[in-house]
């Protein structure tokens, strides 16, 4: 048994299974509460009415965890090496690096902590509680299992209540089960032993609204054994995952890390044995392994993703986890949430059946939202609905009661299913008017009274609503020439007049089908998880194109019924979950995670929180979401618009591209100054480069064009392909080819221009490699910036930051070439005008062959085409 709750019964029947009375009997309590001291006794004994707190880490600890990985620690390795070898520079812009990843990540995990402190906030901080008979307001805190607590219209429920009275009781338990439309409440107890929460119609829950009415209720959990404390223990138990980008930058890390090391002590060990001096090659090797790092890898990722973010921002998606930005652009399935998220998230007539202005103004007349001084429309959703049908159509409420006002009322019952009002004619008589739930009407209708409406049309036009998941209405209507002596059920609402049905829906957004087309184009497979009934998440996702008459719908209860293996093996396969709890949605992420599946999850409610933390990104709703969904979200719509999720996804793959391409580039470019300073001993040619040059090309290549690749705009086609495999390495799709072979042929180029100038004896041969190597990168630079397309055809033009940092670093170059204290300090030569011209001309060489790889696979593709036609 959990803590803060107390046993059902002998028998374990559930709380809503039992009778009023059966229940304060197996609570140790009456309708006038518990005794001030056996309400202590529990309290010391099961524990306070709060959520528990899980103890934080410090921000020092959070700080130096961020240190806790090997390519990290590789890096501090290469800052306090270059340091010692005089790179003051070098070491402080790796250091500061670093230490600008630490702070973000450890301000991530510190919000990221905050969700389930968030829950807190829909706790009620008083509750309105019966001792020893006598009416007390108490914190909420205080309450005990037993206690009877009484609830009103616009209070928070303190804890879990098994209701024992109701008035007109409607609680909105959006929060937890995503449904829009306020909860009507009863007393009676319920059949079905495990029904899902949004069916409870019995209990109200700690942290739910109360929309209308008033209730009292014995508290059977308090603290954490209530619906909204299992929320919090599912999200303490539900760890976040690291994302693509991390995992596959880690991996990256590694493999360049050893690969390097294990080349630059190969590089040391070849110079010592032709006689190279120990320093010199000692030097040379440990440059060389800070040069083969690419440690501008992570300012390069930081600065997309943060560039990302703001583009993001400015297309209301607030980003609070930066590696959330290149998440979205790897998933392959949305979960998202229907209420609000893929709908509107307020009711609408979408049907009315019979004579529009005459059921409109039944409906305006038989209801009791009203019109605030604003103009807006206040009062339960369902009703305001109806309201505003009727004043589209002209029809004003204020004006129908000025000539029928009300005389009388019979409130609404969830027993009954209906509400009547009763008003006076200015032509005489009276008329009453009763809406409600059919199977609640038609019985006690006149079976044929309605000239125009057929019985046998009524049923059928609401079991075909009913079916395209409409909530429909039945509305009726009675005239009298005087009032009954007693206004009550049996005598006003019998021998009515069915005068035609409403269908109501809380409506699909517009833009929403295009957003799901769109990711499905991109292949992206959308799916419904909602606490909704299953006929109306059905309508919605025909509605929206999100799935067919062919596609699978699975309920919560028969979700209950799989072990994990089968649900793995059919979550594929379904597009719309109904009726789910909250632990059961953190089991379908897990089990679309099981089958590879990278999944971001939308939602807005305290149980959704557990699941969008869970994700691989968590995408909360701004506006109508909770704080504790928020906060266990990486990702916040402030628009709470499903279609800016598109945009996310199309910003998410630009940065991955960009990413790539700085990958690419660097370790083409790094690899092709290793595979230089090692071939050459191997072809008896001097070391071609000084330490000093290593660093100093490192520095200036890697760092200005390879953060202005960031900026590089998407390709055309980058939402007409599919999400990549979550497994892909960062090499994969020709990555890992196009570096070796570019690596090779920037080395060769180097080593030939050497050879020439080894051999000319004149010409200064280590000033040419080095102005060959560093120019070489530049043009890879230039002709990578799209996998596909020519340079030309996309124009200088169009990234015009690579541009200018291909300027300035050409010369920078110059400079080291030209300027003769610059000379002394790089042990560079002046080049004549024709030996800088024949540099030039080899550097272009690698340009011209990344253009010819691009224009080949064009041509393939072309062809490929031709032969599917």
């Amino acid at each position: 048994m959990a803590a803060n709750a107390m046993p059902a019964s002998s028998t374990s029947r559930p709380w809503h299974a039992m009778p009023v009375d059966h229940v304060l009997d197996a609570l140790g309590s009456s309708q006038h509460g518990l005794a001030s001291a056996e309400a202590r006794v529990r309290l010391t004994r099961l524990g306070p009415n709060a959520l528990a707190e899980v103890p934080r880490r410090s921000a020092l600890a959070m700080f130096l965890g961020q240190f806790a990985d090997f390519p990290i620690m590789v890096l501090l390795a290469a800052a306090a090496i270059s340091g010692l070898i005089g790179e003051a520079a070098d070491a402080a812009a790796i250091s500061a690096i670093l230490l600008l990843n630490a702070v973000i990540g450890a301000l991530q995990e510190a919000r990221g902590e905050r969700a389930v402190a968030a829950l807190k906030t829909l706790a009620s901080p008083t509750a309105s509680v019966l001792r020893d008979g006598r009416a007390l307001v108490i914190p909420a805190a205080e309450l005990a299992p037993g206690d009877v607590v009484r609830i009103e219209a616009g209070g928070i429920v303190p804890a879990d209540l098994r209701l024992l009275e109701v008035h007109r009781l409607l609680v909105n338990e959006a929060a937890l089960t995503g449904e829009s439309v306020p909860a009507e409440k009863a007393t009676r107890p319920l059949c079905v032993e495990a029904p899902a929460l949004g069916d409870r119609a019995n209990m109200a829950f700690k942290g739910t609204i109360v929309a209308h009415g008033r209730g009292t209720g014995a508290v059977v959990a308090t603290g954490m054994a209530t619906e909204l404390g299992r929320i919090a223990s599912l999200l303490q138990e539900a760890g976040g995952i690291d994302t693509p980008l991390q995992w596959r930058l880690a991996r990256l890390g590694r493999k360049l890390a050893v690969a390097s090391l294990g080349v630059c002590a190969l590089v040391f060990l070849v110079g010592i044995v032709r006689g190279q001096p120990p320093m010199l090659m000692f030097l040379t090797a440990v440059s060389l392994a800070v040069a083969a790092i690419p440690e501008a890898l992570p300012a390069v990722v930081t600065i997309s993703l943060a560039i990302g973010a703001r583009k993001m921002a400015a297309q209301r998606a607030l980003v609070r986890r930066l590696p959330a930005v290149e998440t979205l652009g790897s998933v392959t399935r949305i979960c998202a949430d229907k209420t609000g998220t893929l709908t509107v998230g307020r009711m609408r007539v979408e049907e009315v059946h019979g004579k529009r202005e005459e059921v409109l103004r039944a409906t305006a007349l038989c209801n009791d939202a009203r019109v605030t001084a604003s103009g807006l429309l206040d009062g339960d959703p369902t009703e305001v609905a109806l309201l505003a049908a009727a004043r589209q159509s002209g029809i004003v409420k204020g004006d129908l009661e000025t000539d029928w006002p009300r005389v009388a009322e019979i409130p609404f019952d969830a027993d009954r299913k209906c509400m009547t009002t009763v008003h006076s004619d200015a032509a005489g008589g009276y008329v009453s008017y009763t809406k409600g739930a059919p199977e609640a009407l038609l019985p006690h209708a006149l079976a044929g009274s309605a000239v125009e409406l057929r019985f046998s049309d009524l049923a059928a036009a609401g079991e075909r609503m009913a079916a395209e998941g409409l909530r429909v209405l039945a509305v009726a209507t009675r005239r009298w020439k005087a009032l009954p002596p007693e206004v009550s059920p049996e005598a006003v609402e019998r021998g009515l007049r069915i005068i035609g049905m409403v269908g109501l829906l809380d409506p699909p957004r517009d833009e929403v089908r295009a957003a799901i087309e769109t990711c499905e184009e991109a292949g992206i497979v959308p799916v419904m998880i909602t606490g909704d009934h299953p006929l109306t998440a059905r309508a919605v996702a025909r509605r929206l194109g999100l799935a067919g008459d062919c596609d699978a719908t699975m309920t919560g209860r028969e979700l209950a019924t799989l072990s994990p293996a089968e649900l793995t093996a059919l979550v594929g396969r379904v597009r719309v979950y109904a009726r789910v709890a909250p632990e059961q949605k953190l089991r379908i992420v897990e089990a679309l995670q099981a089958q590879g599946e990278l999944v971001a999850m939308t939602g807005d409610g305290v149980n959704d929180a557990p699941a969008l933390k869970r994700a691989d990104i968590g995408v909360a709703m701004g506006i109508s979401g909770t704080d504790a969904a928020r906060e266990a979200s990486a990702m916040i719509l402030l628009d709470d618009n499903f279609a800016t999720i598109v945009a996310a996804v199309r910003e998410g793959r630009r940065i991955y591209d960009n990413i790539r391409r700085f990958v690419r580039y660097a370790v083409a470019t790094n690899s092709a100054e290793v595979a230089t300073l090692f071939l050459a001993p191997l072809f008896g040619l001097p070391v071609p480069l000084l330490p000093i040059q290593i660093l100093w090309m490192n520095l200036i290549t890697d760092s200005l064009p390879g953060l202005a690749l960031a900026a590089e705009p998407a390709e055309r086609n980058v939402m007409r392909r599919p999400p990549r495999p979550p497994g892909e390495s960062v090499f994969a799709r020709g990555l890992g080819r196009h570096v070796v072979w570019v690596g090779a042929l920037m080395a060769a180029t180097a080593l030939g221009v050497q050879a020439w100038g080894v051999n000319a004896r004149a010409v200064p041969w280590q000033t040419v490699v080095f102005t060959v190597l560093c120019l070489s990168q530049l043009g890879h630079a230039m002709a990578i910036r799209s996998e596909r397309e020519s340079l030309f055809t996309q124009g200088l033009l169009s990234n015009k930051p690579l541009l200018g940092a291909v300027a300035l670093t050409v010369l920078l170059q110059m400079a080291v070439v030209y300027v003769p204290v610059l000379n002394r300090v790089f042990h560079t030569e002046p080049l004549s005008a024709g030996t800088l011209a024949l540099a030039v001309g080899a550097s272009l060489t690698v340009f011209v062959a990344v253009e010819l790889e691009k224009w080949w696979g064009r041509r393939d593709r072309r062809r490929a085409v031709l032969v599917e036609a």
